[in-house]
C-alpha cells in the first residue's frame, strides 16, 4: 500500500484532449463519402436538367429548379448507413407524396393564395402525422411550401408543378439510393485493404 507521501509526490494526471480532427482512416473514408456525393448530384443534375428536359420541359429556369430539388433529394439520402439510406428515401418519398397529392388537388382548380400555401403546409404536415410519420412532417411542409411558391411564379403551369416536382424526387431518390449502396461498398474496400495491409508480413 503506497504511504501519503508517495500519493502526494504523484504528478496530477492530465486530462487527455480530445482533438475534433480524424484520423487518417477517418479522413479517408470522409473524402470517399463526399466523393461519391458529388458525384451523385452531378448526376441526378444532368439527368433532371438534361435528360428530362428533353422529354418536357416548362421552361429553362423550371429545368434548373427541378435540378435543384433533385439534387437536394439525393443530398437528403446519404447517410453513414445503407439502411439509414434506405429509411430516408422512404421518408422523402412518403412526405412528396402525401404534398403532391394535396397540391395537385388545389392547383387543380385555384390558384395561389397566401392563405392557401399556409393551410397545405399545416395539412401536408398533419397528413404525415395522421399517417403515422410524425418524422415527415417537416418535409412535407417543406415539400408544400415550394411548390405552391413556384406555382405562384408560373401561375399559367402551376397544376403542373406537383406532378414535376414528385419527378424530380423520384430521380433524386433513385440516384440517391444506388450511391449510397455504392458508397459503404467503396468504404468496405477500404477497409479490407487496410486489414490486408496491417496483417501483411
Amino acid at each position: 500500500m503506497a504511504s501519503p507521501e508517495a500519493h502526494q509526490a504523484r504528478p496530477p494526471e492530465r486530462p487527455r484532449r480530445q482533438s475534433g480532427r480524424p484520423s487518417w482512416p477517418q479522413a479517408r473514408a470522409a473524402v470517399v463519402e463526399c466523393a461519391v456525393l458529388a458525384v451523385a448530384c452531378l448526376i441526378t443534375w444532368w439527368l433532371v436538367t438534361s435528360a428530362l428536359s428533353r422529354v418536357y420541359s416548362l421552361s429553362r429556369d423550371d429545368d434548373l429548379l427541378g435540378g435543384m430539388w433533385a439534387v437536394l433529394a439525393t443530398i437528403f439520402l446519404l447517410r453513414d448507413s445503407y439502411a439509414k439510406s434506405v429509411a430516408a428515401a422512404v421518408s422523402r418519398m412518403a412526405a412528396t407524396f402525401v404534398s403532391f397529392v394535396l397540391c395537385l388537388i388545389y392547383l387543380a382548380f385555384l390558384p395561389f393564395h397566401p392563405w392557401a400555401l399556409a393551410v397545405l403546409v399545416g395539412a401536408s404536415a398533419l397528413a404525415v402525422m395522421l399517417l403515422g410519420r410524425p418524422g415527415d412532417a417537416v418535409t412535407a411542409g417543406i415539400t408544400t411550401a415550394v411548390i405552391m411558391v413556384v406555382a405562384a411564379v408560373t401561375p399559367q403551369h402551376a397544376w403542373q408543378q406537383p406532378i414535376l416536382r414528385l419527378v424530380d424526387t423520384v430521380v433524386g431518390v433513385a440516384v440517391g439510393v444506388v450511391a449510397a449502396w455504392a458508397g459503404i461498398q467503396a468504404k468496405r474496400l477500404l477497409s479490407l485493404d487496410r486489414l490486408s495491409a496491417a496483417t501483411r508480413p
